[in-house]
């Protein structure tokens, strides 16, 4: 006997189709794999022993384009006597087919066996002890080949069991030829976490090809039964083995009383069949029957241990019963509730009960039957399409939907899964078990979006409007850091928050305790999975326990999503991503819900998040009491399609493991700080200029956001500057006066010389000096010192003002003015006065001397650098 348990694609010596027949299935046949025959030598009619008619056939099945393989024994004649009352003993088995599918038994048997425990062990040692339980008959010689666990868990694996050359045991001559039998398996393992922190696997398995019968018989008579009180075909027997699958066949009931004999005669479009037959001494005082016109009516027979000898093998179970199969609408099903049924019930006194029975109070075992013959009828009874090949493989593998959601996780990650999570990312459970009252902790509101999306606004409308919550702090990323998020700053925030209540516990009402809780504004290129990751990550457990993320809401401003064309900002679909957030908030374009541009945006994030909730608030003002309910939800975000959905998208996310990668293309974050005004004028149109100055691909020098806070030349308050490229707005709001938080930039600025004014850019590759350039040329500027002048310099304007005024001057001898015209006594005529070069070098004297003095004391003036710092 060899069993092998390998990789499918490593089968390819031994991928070939065969059919063999008798006793050419030796092992030298087998393993040549060259089935070049005599003629008529590979018959079925002298292929037996001494040239008689063969008893059984191995076949191997392989699939063309794939990995898939399996081989199977089949036989020709029963592999059982049926029941056939007082001629029992007219009908013997062949003892040649007993002792064939005896083996076989124990072969099927021992690869069924093989597989669950390699799927549990990933070890080949382990299979070889569950298999020396099968030795029986033979010796058994388990042939391993070694497996590389690590590369081997996701493909796909064929287990394989061979009994070469099976000697005739009556007459010791001859040999009756093999026994063959593998599957194809798949096998998923998913790490788990326990509570105390160690590390076990978790395992699932599925045998690809168990769809293939792994039973079948042909030349089977049932022409001796006697006279039928009714039947038909249509009808499918099922058995809780593992071994047997579903068979579609021939029932009837023969009638003596009630029922005297009863037979199930399966068979297929081959040819192959097999007889089962009872009668009413085989069955138990009581059957059940699952009635209902919508859906399969299921008739439960419990049988008794006598009937064991008239099943084929694999119907034998310990549950000890059958259940057989009537599709509605079918022959059968009509003619049993309209001639066996109704008789069955009024003949109660003949010691057989029917009981009709809901399906809430069958056994698991017959829950699970009746599932696998329901979807069977749904996929024959479904129309041709995508939705009916759907629905024949789910009822030709009833386990690949459990196998696929297992699957599904495994294949993902293998980082470990928390235990308590693990039914509800198996779809097994609804309920997310929590070792703290959710009432006991501050649910965080989480707010983000892109740089202009006006998150900002959102957070001050819902903490004016919703003051009856009860005690709301609000978190704000640091605008001078050149990260966008900071997790040790958040966590160290965290903490002081939960310091700070655990203080005051004894002076707060249990109502304000309980209505605790805290918005987290981040404005920029910040990952959520970063913020989720340093709330799971935070060094003291009692933060971790004391704090729920209750909604993740985005912020879209339509018109800031794009850099050029249709090429979104960096993290804008990661912003809205499943399993994470759960309202996008669009704060522009509300009164106007068919624009192009936002139903575009629309179709595109619900591609990305398809249980994502759309809510309109132009410039962050909420309108709907169902809108302000879901941002502030105090669940959503530990919704178990929440948390599958984060388990499959950010493996490793629960222990801070995920790496959300960098912003591309990169986006530089430089906060510079000043305490001159700027000039308001100037200000304005240098911002307006920006979007006509980007550059195409790679970006590099674009600014595509400014905020902060400024004052201008012309008033003495501060105003809250927020530009944006894209749309090309820019906002200039007063700052409210009032008491202001403390400063969170870094502790190593000297609080005295603290400057009032700050302004962040955001952009692609910005560097810092070629900022404070840009900045310098909207505050005052510094006057130039003029030049001195020189006669080539002066205009014709000023040459003539220095004609008009100085024209009437006294002339030299020999000269006379005419009133139009200066005349010499040669009668030559000219323009200007003839002492005009002296009188433009009075004129360049004078002015250079007014220059002198304008550059004296302009030199005497003082001047400040805009980020030179007040003295």
């Amino acid at each position: 006997i060899i069993l092998v348990v390998i990789p499918s694609f490593l089968l390819s010596p031994s991928r070939q189709p065969f059919v063999l027949f008798g006793s050419h299935s030796t092992k030298e046949n087998l393993n040549s794999g060259n089935f070049n025959f005599p003629s008529e030598g590979h018959l079925v009619r002298n292929t037996g022993l001494g040239g008689s008619t063969a008893k059984h056939m191995v076949v191997q099945c392989v699939s063309p384009k794939g990995p898939l393989a399996c081989s199977r024994t089949y036989f020709f004649g029963t592999t059982h006597i049926p029941f056939l009352g007082e001629d029992n003993e007219m009908h013997k088995q062949a003892e040649q087919i007993t002792l064939l599918s005896q083996i076989y038994t124990a072969v099927v048997e021992a690869v069924l066996a093989g597989i669950e425990c390699y799927a549990k062990t990933s070890t080949e040692s382990k299979v070889n002890e569950a298999l020396i339980l099968y030795a029986v008959i033979v010796d058994l010689d388990c042939l391993i080949t070694p497996l590389d666990n690590e590369d081997s868990l996701s493909l796909i694996k064929t287990a394989s069991m061979m009994v070469f050359d099976i000697p005739d045991l009556l007459t010791g001559r001859g040999c009756l030829g093999s026994v063959v039998f593998s599957e194809s398996f798949l096998t998923s393992q998913i790490q788990v976490k326990e509570r105390d922190g160690s590390i076990n696997s978790e395992t699932s398995h599925i045998i690809l090809t168990a769809a293939i019968p792994r039973y079948t018989s042909w030349l089977v008579n049932k022409s001796f039964l006697g006279t039928l009180l009714t039947g038909g075909d249509g009808a499918y027997i099922y058995s809780s083995s593992p071994q047997a699958t579903p068979a579609e066949g021939e029932m009837g009931f023969f009638f003596q009383l009630l029922i005297e004999l009863f037979f199930f005669h399966c068979h297929c479009h081959s040819g192959t069949s097999v007889l089962i037959s009872m009668d009413a001494h085989h069955i138990t005082e009581r059957c059940s029957i699952l009635d209902s016109t919508s859906i399969v009516a299921a008739l439960f027979i419990d049988i008794k241990s006598s009937l064991l000898a008239h099943l084929p093998i694999e119907f034998h179970t310990q549950e000890n019963f059958l259940m057989i199969a009537l599709f509605p609408k079918t022959k059968i099903y009509k003619a049993f509730y309209s001639q066996v049924f109704s008789s069955w019930q009024n003949h109660t006194n003949s010691g057989l009960s029917l009981r009709v029975v809901q399906e809430e109070f069958l056994s698991v075992e017959q829950k699970r039957l009746h599932s696998s013959v329901q979807k069977l009828f749904n996929a024959v009874s479904s129309p041709s399409g995508e939705r009916c090949r759907e629905l024949k493989i789910s009822a030709a593998l009833p386990e690949l939907e459990r196998f696929v959601q297992h699957f599904t996780v495994s294949s993902v990650s293998h980082e470990p899964i928390m235990r308590a999570h693990l039914p509800v990312l198996l779809q097994q459970s609804e309920v997310i078990p929590d070792s703290k009252a959710e009432s006991d902790k501050v649910v965080i509101t989480i707010i983000t979006g892109l740089p202009g999306c006006r998150c900002s606004d959102l957070c001050t409308f819902l903490v004016t409007f919703n003051k009856e919550r009860g005690r709301w702090i609000v978190y704000r990323q640091t605008l001078d850091s050149p990260e966008c998020f900071s997790a040790t700053h958040f966590q160290r925030y965290l903490s002081s928050v939960l310091e700070a209540q655990q203080n005051h516990s004894v002076r707060q009402s249990a109502y304000a305790k309980k209505n605790k809780r805290l918005l987290v504004v981040l404005q920029g290129y910040t990952d959520v999975i970063d913020v989720v990751q340093a709330l799971q990550t935070h060094p003291d457990p009692d933060v971790k326990l004391s704090f729920i993320i209750g909604a993740v809401n985005t912020c879209v401003e339509p018109l800031s999503c794009y850099m050029e064309h249709r090429l979104l900002f960096p993290k804008f679909l990661d912003q809205c991503s499943q399993g994470l957030v759960s309202n996008v908030v669009f704060t522009s374009h509300a009164t106007d819900q068919k624009h192009p541009l936002l139903m575009q945006l629309q179709s595109l994030i619900r591609a990305a998040n398809p249980a994502v909730s759309f809510i309109l608030a132009e410039n962050g003002v909420v309108t709907r009491n169902e809108d302000i309910e879901l941002i502030l939800s105090e669940s959503s975000f530990s919704n178990p399609q929440m948390m599958r959905a984060r388990y499959l998208m950010y493996p490793g996310w629960y222990e801070g493991k995920y790496g959300a990668g960098s912003v591309f293309p990169p986006m530089v974050q430089i906060c510079v700080w000043f305490n001159r005004p700027l000039e308001k004028t100037r200000f304005v149109t240098k911002c307006k200029a920006i979007k006509s100055l980007l550059k195409p691909s790679p970006f590099s020098g674009n600014i595509y956001h400014i905020m902060g806070k400024v004052k201008f030349s012309d008033a003495d308050k501060v105003i809250e500057v927020c530009h944006n490229t894209s749309s090309n707005s820019l906002s200039l709001v007063p700052v409210q006066e009032g008491p202001t938080p403390p400063d969170s930039r870094s502790d190593n600025r000297d609080c005295s010389s603290q400057q009032e004014c700050f302004l962040v850019f955001i952009g692609c590759s910005l560097k810092e000096e070629d900022i404070k350039d840009w900045l310098r040329e909207t505050a005052k500027q510094k006057p130039q010192r003029k030049a001195l002048k020189t006669r080539g310099m002066l205009t014709l304007q000023e040459i003539k003002n220095i004609h008009v005024k100085r024209h009437l001057d006294p002339l030299p001898a020999g000269y006379f003015y005419n009133g139009t015209q200066f005349v010499n006594f040669f009668g030559d005529k000219m323009d200007y006065h003839p002492l005009m070069d002296q009188f433009m070098n009075d004129y360049l004297e004078e002015a250079n001397r007014e220059i002198e003095k304008y550059n004296r004391e302009l030199e005497e003036q003082e001047y400040h650098d805009l980020f030179e710092q007040k003295t």
